[in-house]
């Protein structure tokens, strides 16, 4: 039914955990995955202070290192699997989009991504990646938690 799915991973508990699924859904169904890792433009003004440190060259690096180790744990467990994988990082700083065009521009059918299930003042604050994924997404999501 699926040939081609996208898994997003933000290096989190709760996201390895969907990975993992979406790759044994994938083998189930004998489709290839694209993984992919969103990552935030740099800015001299904001709200995160590990970037009021950095210069743009060290946050640049620093981003690309977390995103190779997250998505290389994905490869490996792609591998372990027998699914096709393919890795994308994306410096975008709405994930919600990125995350939507990478699975129309890789031709994806599916989304599997995690929910953090957070509510009240923290939901509020930090917003739903997952949530604005499903308002926006043109293509069916599978949400586990």
């Amino acid at each position: 039914m699926f040939k081609h799915l996208l898994l997003p991973t933000d290096g989190s508990g709760t996201s390895e955990a969907a990975v993992r699924k979406g790759l044994q859904f994938a083998k189930e169904q004998q489709a290839r995955v694209t993984a992919v890792h969103v990552v935030p433009e740099f800015h001299t003004l904001t709200y995160r202070t590990t970037m009021l440190e950095d210069t743009r060259e060290e946050f640049i690096a620093e981003c690309k290192a977390q995103a190779q180790k997250f998505l290389s744990e994905v490869e490996r467990a792609a591998k372990e699997e027998g699914v096709a994988c393919r890795t994308v990082m994306i410096t975008h700083d709405h994930p919600h989009e990125a995350i939507n065009d990478t699975a129309a521009q890789s031709g994806c059918d599916l989304i599997v991504m995690a929910s953090h299930g957070r509510r009240g003042i923290k939901g509020l604050l930090l917003g739903s990646e997952t949530q604005k994924v499903l308002t926006h997404a043109t293509l069916p999501v599978l949400v586990l938690r």
